[in-house]
C-alpha cells in the first residue's frame, strides 16, 4: 500500500511552475513589444524634432523678410513725400511763369528781364522734372522689390504648409506602424504557440508510456535517472533511445515551422541540493547540471537537429520543482527540462 501511495504521488502533476513560466513568457513578449514601440516612437520623435527646427528657421527668415518689407515701405513713403514736394515746387514755378508772362505782356520795357526770368524758371522746371523722373524710377524699383519680397513670403508659406502636411502624414504613419506591429507580433506568438502545441502533442504520444517523463506546463521533464547514471553526464542507452524519439519528433515538426519564426529548444539541467564530494569529476552541482544539458544538446545534434536551434543551460539546485529534503523531493528535482520557445 505504501508503494502504491508513492506511485500516485509521483504521478501527480504540479501545474503551478508551468503557469508561472507561461506568465513570464507572456510578460517578456509584452516587454519586447513595448520596447520596439518605444524605439519606433523615439526615432519618429527625432525626425519630427528636426522638422520643428526647420520650421523655426523658416519663421526667422519670414521675420527678417517682414522687417525688410517694412523698411522698403518706409523708403517708398519718403520718395512719395519728396515727389509731392517737387510737384508743389513745379506748380509754384508754373504759377510764377504765368505771372511773369503777364508782366511781359503788360510791360514791354521789362521783357528782357522777364525772358531771363522765364528762361531761369524753365531751366529749374526741367531740373525738377529730371528729379521727378528719377524719383519715379526709384519708386518703380521699390515696387519691384516689394513684389519680389511678397513672392518670397508666399514661397515660405507654401513650404510651411507642406512641412505641416508632412508632419501630419508622419503622425498617421506612426499610428499605422504601431497597429501593424501589434498585429504582426500577435500573429507570430499565435504561430509559435500552435507549433509548440503540435510539438508537445507528438512528444506526448511518443513518450506517453514512460512514468519518469512528465509534462509540467509548457515543458517536458525527464528525470535524470532516465538519462544519466548517478553523478555522471554520460547518456545511458535508455536515455539515448528516449532522446532519439525526441529528435525525430523535433525534426518532423521543424519542417512545418516557417523560416521567419526564430525558434529554439532550450535544454535545462537541474540537480538536487546534495553537495558533490570533492573527489569526483565535478566541483559542484552547477558544473554537473551544465554538462548534462550540454550532453543532451550534443546528442540531439548528432541525431540531425540543427545546432543553432538548441540552447543548453545549467541551474544546479537553485530552481527546484518541489521543496524539501526528502528522497522523493530530491528525485523530482534531479531532471532535464525541454522547452520550445522563440529567440
Amino acid at each position: 500500500m505504501a508503494l502504491s501511495r508513492n506511485r500516485r504521488r509521483d504521478r501527480s502533476v504540479d501545474y503551478w511552475p508551468g503557469f508561472v513560466d507561461a506568465l513570464s513568457t507572456l510578460l517578456l513578449a509584452i516587454m519586447f513589444l513595448l520596447t520596439v514601440f518605444v524605439v519606433a516612437q523615439f526615432i519618429l520623435s527625432r525626425e519630427i524634432t528636426g522638422k520643428d527646427e526647420v520650421l523655426n528657421r523658416l519663421n526667422s527668415q519670414i521675420a527678417e523678410l517682414t522687417q525688410l518689407l517694412a523698411l522698403e515701405k518706409g523708403n517708398k513713403q519718403d520718395m512719395e513725400d519728396q515727389l509731392a514736394s517737387l510737384q508743389s515746387s513745379l506748380a509754384q514755378s508754373q504759377s510764377e511763369r504765368t505771372r511773369l508772362q503777364e508782366l511781359l505782356t503788360n510791360g514791354a520795357g521789362a521783357a528782357d528781364t522777364a525772358n531771363a526770368r522765364v528762361n531761369g524758371l524753365t531751366a529749374e522746371l526741367d531740373a525738377e522734372k529730371q528729379v521727378s523722373e528719377r524719383a519715379m524710377s526709384q519708386i518703380e524699383l521699390l515696387n519691384q522689390q516689394i513684389a519680389a519680397l511678397r513672392a518670397q513670403i508666399a514661397a515660405v508659406e507654401q513650404a510651411l504648409q507642406a512641412s505641416e502636411a508632412k508632419d501630419r502624414n508622419s503622425q498617421v504613419k506612426i499610428a499605422d506602424l504601431g497597429k501593424r506591429l501589434n498585429v504582426a507580433l500577435a500573429q507570430r506568438v499565435q504561430e509559435l504557440n500552435r507549433y509548440r502545441s503540435d510539438f508537445f502533442g507528438r512528444l506526448r504520444e511518443i513518450l506517453s508510456d514512460r512514468q519518469n517523463i512528465r509534462i509540467v506546463g509548457d515543458r517536458f521533464v525527464f528525470q535524470s535517472e532516465v538519462l544519466f547514471p548517478s553523478g555522471s553526464e554520460t547518456l545511458n542507452p535508455a536515455g539515448q533511445v528516449e532522446l532519439g524519439k525526441l529528435a525525430a519528433a523535433l525534426l518532423d515538426i521543424a519542417k512545418e515551422i516557417p523560416p521567419e519564426i526564430n525558434w529554439v529548444l532550450r535544454v535545462d539541467g537541474h540537480t538536487d541540493n546534495v553537495p558533490l564530494s570533492g573527489t569526483g569529476r565535478y566541483r559542484d552541482n552547477w558544473e554537473l547540471s551544465s554538462e548534462r544539458a550540454i550532453s543532451v544538446v550534443k546528442y540531439l545534434i548528432s541525431q540531425g537537429v540543427p545546432a543553432n536551434r538548441l540552447v543548453a543551460a545549467g541551474f544546479g539546485e537553485y530552481q527546484p520543482l518541489v521543496s524539501g529534503d526528502t528522497p522523493e523531493a530530491r528525485a523530482q528535482n534531479r531532471r532535464i527540462e525541454l522547452k520550445l520557445t522563440e529567440r
